[in-house]
């Protein structure tokens, strides 16, 4: 029997990336319900009115994240485009908003305890092996926006690289307690994950997968080193303090 090749039009790819999408939102509503999503059924205490800009957005890149891998499985291609354009706009504001919380956050906990080197560790892993690479996933998917094989991967890796923050709020006993060590496991986890299923599905290893998942992965790895060295820890409190 010959083989069949399986294309991006494939409907066995769309289901693919379609599904891909759903549990990575649901991954990010699990993370966050107790503290923004239905905090007010679980009565969390209130949230700065910056971060509750933050959530708006974040919210917004995630359901237009699974909108737009809905367009791509009913071929509303030029729908797509179009609403890409939203997304470049949405990117630039996740990056802003993204950092500033993060530098909140630092800022707030070396004022609690401002012999920790805790604040310096989160921010570090928040500022460079997540937004910095968010950013060059999306500005590469922008950029091959006519190369879909190409696009379609360096989105979902995109999305895949913000998944950090919900993965340590997941309410399960080997997460709790923002475990950043259990967070980096699972975040490598889900990407190696959806790499392979994509491999399987295709049957080879796709070159933007393979330099993407890299850069994942090794971003984790360096920036968890380095944002416990003293000089990041000396330039967290200079930024925050």
């Amino acid at each position: 029997m010959p083989n069949t090749l399986i294309t991006a039009s494939h409907p066995a790819a769309r289901r693919f990336y379609t599904v891909v999408a759903w549990v990575l939102v649901l991954i990010v509503f699990a993370g966050f319900a107790q503290t923004y999503y239905l905090k007010g059924i679980y009565g969390t205490p209130p949230l700065p009115l910056l971060v509750h800009i933050h959530g708006v957005v974040m919210t917004l890149w995630y359901a237009l994240f699974v909108i737009q891998v809905g367009l791509v499985a009913s071929r509303r291609i030029a729908l797509h485009r179009t609403l890409g354009f939203a997304g470049v706009g949405l990117s630039i504001l996740v990056i802003i908003l993204g950092t500033l919380v993060s530098l909140g956050l630092a800022r707030q906990r070396l004022l609690v305890r401002p012999d920790s080197t805790g604040a310096a560790f989160l921010l570090g892993l928040q500022l460079f092996s997540v937004l910095l690479v968010f950013g060059i996933f999306v500005s590469l998917g922008v950029f091959f926006r006519r190369r879909t094989d190409i696009h379609k991967r360096l989105m979902t890796l995109a999305m895949l690289s913000v998944l950090g923050p919900a993965i340590t709020r997941l309410p399960l006993s080997f997460v709790q307690n923002h475990d950043v060590s259990m967070a980096i496991a699972l975040s490598i986890g889900f990407v190696v994950l959806c790499i392979l299923g994509d491999t399987i599905l295709h049957r080879r290893l796709h070159p933007a997968f393979a330099w993407g998942g890299a850069l994942i992965v090794g971003s984790m790895v360096v920036v968890a080193q380095f944002a416990q060295s003293q000089t990041w820890i000396r330039a967290t409190r200079w930024l925050v303090l």
